[in-house]
């Protein structure tokens, strides 16, 4: 099989998947990782060409702490130096003077995966765990027995730092102790202290002062080498892409936490009215610019914002972006580059009586009068509102279904008859028709119609307003 018609890729620490690698093989839609870190992977074009990337993040978390909780012992005991020392025929009790762990405390940053394996493992030697997570509530490390506090409250009570932190940006040159990735080591840090890398600042190290300092422990990069936890990421990931074929779950997700919504039976119906609304929006404003507001309202969508906006996205920009196919893993960083705003609400309860208890999706366009609401009835996106204009019953969205909709006065009989016959000459066939409730001395009339119309100039003469789209 020629590698440019695969449509996914599965590689380990050493495959490095480049800009030119993602853009070379055109079918490539899903990049996965057996194992945690992704810096192997060019994260910005993968997201930029829609690509999702993957990882494994539960594969080597055990293997990791355990050599964590090695090097802790190593620090502590200075065993490796002493093991060097005897081999080299000499017997230095008094020199290698270690300290027990029992009564220590270990300072633990990042409380992900790995941190709290390493602290419920240190607490069985009798060590104080405490630590510090921006994301991991402070009650829910508690669970754990590790008190959070601020950073600067952490430094001076520790006996042992130990990070378990993505390698990022904000966290690159943070720390100048017990690191659990290289680069977040300060090249400024005090070799008076007893130090412990997992691996150093370059693959293999260049500069050997740091790794030959008597007072550091160093090893290439070990923590997932081990034999089971090389097994479980290789499983892991497979299944993974499996499931995701399947359309069974999508894990590990890296760069687009919207799609992993998308397996979710309750929020899969939603993100296709989300995207509905996003494309009658473009359809009825044309290429509009701005401010996009998507509102969700009911208890259950508290948190849907995020994965419901860049479905109204999608629908927005496709067909429309010139620089790559959008999708729920690019629509973000889209977006901006075409000159819109999007802004996320949600209200706990539904406006309106008559909507009381129910969840409601409104995609509007900031200070201009373009407004759509929609909900989902079972598993069917339904429009309920164009403007204030309620229909009663709701119209059906479905993929596929292409839908006129035009506003006129409901007082003209003959209007109806018109419109279709102008269907008629354009070899349409109208499969459902439906009508708003009055609003302005105006009512919103929907057709399904067989195929899309080449043109509505035919229109304009007997409507106030008309367009038409297909999801």
């Amino acid at each position: 099989m020629d590698p440019c018609d695969c449509e996914g890729l599965i590689v380990r620490s050493a495959t490095k998947v480049t800009a030119d690698v993602i853009n070379a093989v055109e079918k490539l839609q899903v990049v996965g990782r057996a194992g945690t870190g992704v810096d192997n992977v060019d994260l910005e074009a993968a997201t930029r060409k829609g690509i999702l990337v993957m990882n494994t993040p539960n594969g080597n978390s055990l293997s990791a702490a355990e050599l964590t909780c090695g090097m802790i012992m190593c620090l502590a005991r200075q065993i490796p130096q002493a093991t060097a020392s005897m081999k080299t025929g000499k017997w230095e009790r008094k020199k290698f003077m270690g300290t027990e762990l029992n009564g220590k405390t270990l300072g633990i940053l990042g409380l992900g995966r790995i941190g709290r394996e390493v602290a419920t493992r240190m607490q069985s030697f009798g060590m104080k765990t405490i630590g510090y997570d921006p994301i991991i509530a402070p009650e829910v490390s508690a669970s754990f027995g590790v008190e959070q506090m601020p950073l600067e409250e952490i430094w001076p009570l520790c006996d042992f730092i130990t990070v378990h932190t993505p390698l990022l940006p904000s966290t690159t040159g943070k720390v100048s102790f017990v690191v659990a990735r290289g680069p977040g080591v300060s090249h400024s840090l005090s070799l008076s202290l007893s130090l412990s890398l997992s691996l150093s600042l370059q693959e293999p190290p260049r500069d050997r002062a740091l790794v030959d300092h008597e007072n550091v422990i160093s090893c290439p990069h070990l923590g997932a080498s081990t034999r089971e936890a090389q097994s479980r990421c290789g499983e892991e990931i497979a299944v993974q892409f499996v499931d995701m074929v399947k359309g069974k779950s999508l894990a590990g997700v890296v760069n687009a936490q919207a799609l992993t919504s998308a397996f979710s039976p309750h929020t899969k119906p939603w993100i296709g009215l989300a995207e509905a609304l996003g494309t009658l929006m473009r359809a009825w404003a044309g290429s509009p610019k701005g401010t996009i507001q998507v509102v969700t309202e009911g208890s259950s969508l508290k948190n849907a914002g995020t994965c419901l906006s860049p479905a109204v996205i999608v629908g927005l920009l496709r067909d429309t972006s010139k620089q790559a196919d959008v999708n729920l893993v690019n629509a973000k960083l889209l977006v901006k580059e075409a000159g819109l705003n999007v802004t996320t609400s949600h209200s706990p309860v539904a406006s309106g009586e008559q909507n009381s208890g129910e969840c409601l999706l409104t995609v509007a366009l900031a200070g201009a009068p373009y407004q759509a609401v929609g909900s989902v009835q079972g598993t069917t996106p339904v429009l309920q509102m164009l403007n204030g204009a309620v229909f009663k019953p709701e119209v059906p969205l479905r993929r596929g279904l292409p839908l006129l909709m035009f506003r006129a006065q409901p007082s003209n009989p003959v209007m109806l008859p018109t419109m279709i016959g102008l269907l008629a000459q354009a070899g349409v066939q109208l499969q459902s028709y439906q009508t708003s409730m009055v609003s302005d001395g105006e009512t919103w009339h929907v057709m399904g119609i067989s195929a899309p119309l080449p043109s509505l100039e035919a229109w304009k003469e007997h409507v106030s307003e008309a367009f038409q789209f297909c999801f």
